[in-house]
């Protein structure tokens, strides 16, 4: 086969293996990861298309799979296939105008952290003795202090960057000139910033079918 000049790169959140959307009806995480990492594969050796992973991404994913009970079969064609690299913290420039941003960003959702903690308490407050329907021993006040818990999370972490894997991530698809593929919604937001590609989890084996199937499309194109 002639010598192909297309060399594209993708790094690889944890959401894209994880996502229910790259699963068939009746699919399930092995099925679905097994099915990916063969595109991957494929793609690589055909393509040269090359799939990223910080480490620490790498290890977060093991985990998750090893919690989930998944074979050695797909840990070791991750590592076959899926290169792990550590990004070059010290040589990657950021635009201090995204350190501003992310600065005032935090600021900002301190602030509204703050607001829903102050419902919380008044709530509370209102209903110190009484007892939530159904729960004998759970109070009004501990289904507040729940409730809190989940507001405040998604107040302060949702569409944000929360984590040193996803800002990995982020530095690791700069120093390449990489796509991102994640089905992280703050990810997808900062690579906007970063001016990087990006494609959600779902859609990336479609993308690999579709460079595969220009060399045999009855085999790729039969199998969407």
């Amino acid at each position: 086969m002639a010598e192909r000049p297309l060399k594209q790169r993708f790094v690889l959140d944890t959401s894209l293996f994880l996502t229910t959307e790259i699963r068939g009806p009746d699919g399930d995480l092995e099925t679905a990861c097994l099915d990916l990492l063969e595109l991957i594969a494929s793609a690589k050796q055909i393509h040269n298309i090359s799939c990223y992973m910080p480490p620490s991404i790498k290890d977060e994913l093991t985990t998750m799979l090893d919690d989930r009970a998944v074979s050695d079969e797909v840990l070791t064609k991750l590592d076959t296939w899926v290169i792990t690299k550590s990004p070059a913290h010290y040589e990657v420039m950021i635009p201090a105008e995204l350190v501003y941003k992310f600065i005032d960003e935090m600021s900002d959702r301190v602030n509204r952290g703050l607001r829903v903690s102050e419902k919380a308490v008044r709530k509370a407050e209102e209903s110190r003795a009484e007892t939530v329907e159904d729960h004998d021993h759970m109070t009004q006040v501990d289904a507040v202090i729940s409730e809190l818990r989940d507001e405040y999370r998604d107040t302060l972490r949702q569409g944000v960057l929360d984590s040193r894997e996803d800002f990995d991530l982020l530095i690791l698809a700069r120093e390449l000139d990489a796509g991102v593929v994640t089905e992280d919604k703050g990810i997808i937001n900062w690579a906007e910033d970063f001016g990087l590609r990006y494609l959600k989890g779902r859609a990336f084996p479609s993308l690999l079918r579709e460079y595969l199937a220009a060399d045999d499309p009855d085999r790729w194109r039969d199998e969407t």
